[in-house]
């Protein structure tokens, strides 16, 4: 006999949540914001609206299906079923949080503050979700980008992966790519899908008036920046951008500790030591995103 389907309801806490945490009462909150010149009443609305939209999308769920919960800092633990339907409920950066850990399960991102969020892949009010639940094979994917290290671990992202030095401090490796290598010290150096090609890697790109083309979010193609790479008579700057069609670029430490985090999750990291190579390029899977 077949199960009914789960929903599983992905959110996070918002800013109110935190500083109730922190100081422990509304009026505590209330006065170390007005310290610093702030009104929490700003606060409270967004705190609202969240959770209007986390309710309005339980109420959605039909009652005869499964439901699940989980707060992004708990993503990491959860068991996730190969026939789940994930509900992002929260801005762009959550549904990236939470991609990693998919395997080709339906994602709806609903959007509970339009107009504040991007809704670049938030695009749904949670008043769509029943339409939305009824039509989880109308999907667009999204490319994602993996990094390989040679001991078999295995790290996915959605926007990008940086592979540096755990402090920002100059990393040191061989960079290959292609038939290419050269001895690189420098500040890091990130791979970016479509997705993330409007973030960092754009403002990298803007920054040295790279002429390189940049992805859209279904293109398979993903590009690479090298940032901040020094010269110096033991290392080299000639390779500093470059895009992946299919190949790898490949990293071989040549210092202590380097480490590779994907969308800004730095506690999420695999920890490269000497002579350890990663190896980068597109993952295998992609993100399901329900239109």
């Amino acid at each position: 006999m077949s199960l009914t389907p789960r929903v599983v309801l992905v959110h996070r806490r918002t800013e109110y949540d935190e500083l109730l945490a922190t100081h422990g009462t509304r009026g505590q909150a209330e006065f170390f914001l007005r310290t610093r010149g702030r009104d929490i009443a700003e606060l409270e609305e967004r705190h609202l609206l969240t959770r209007r939209a986390v309710d309005a999308a339980n109420a959605a769920v039909p009652l005869d299906w499964r439901r699940g919960s989980v707060e992004r800092e708990d993503v990491s633990r959860f068991l996730f079923g190969p026939d789940d339907v994930v509900v992002v409920v929260g801005q762009d950066g959550l549904v990236a949080n939470v991609a990693k850990y998919l395997d080709g399960q339906p994602v709806i991102g609903i959007d509970p503050e339009p107009g504040r969020n991007a809704g670049v892949l938030v695009t749904h009010a949670a008043r769509d979700l029943p339409d939305l639940l009824r039509g989880t094979d109308r999907v667009v994917e999204r490319t994602m980008v993996r990094a390989d290290l040679d001991d078999g671990q295995r790290l996915l992202a959605l926007n990008e992966i940086y592979v540096g030095h755990p402090s920002h401090q100059t990393a040191r490796y061989e960079l290959g790519a292609g038939a290419a290598r050269e001895v690189q010290a420098s500040s890091g150096v990130i791979v970016a899908t479509g997705t993330g090609a409007s973030g960092w890697c754009r403002s990298v790109a803007l920054e040295r008036g790279s002429a390189l083309a940049m992805p859209g979010p279904a293109d398979e193609r993903l590009v690479w920046f090298v940032r901040e790479a020094w010269p110096s008579p033991a290392t080299g700057t000639t390779l500093t951008e470059g895009e992946l069609r299919g190949d790898d670029l490949a990293l071989t430490v040549t210092s202590d500790r380097l480490v590779a985090f994907g969308d800004g999750i730095e506690a999420d990291a695999l920890t490269l030591t000497w002579g350890q190579t990663v190896r980068l390029g597109r993952a295998p899977g992609a993100l399901r995103l329900v239109v």
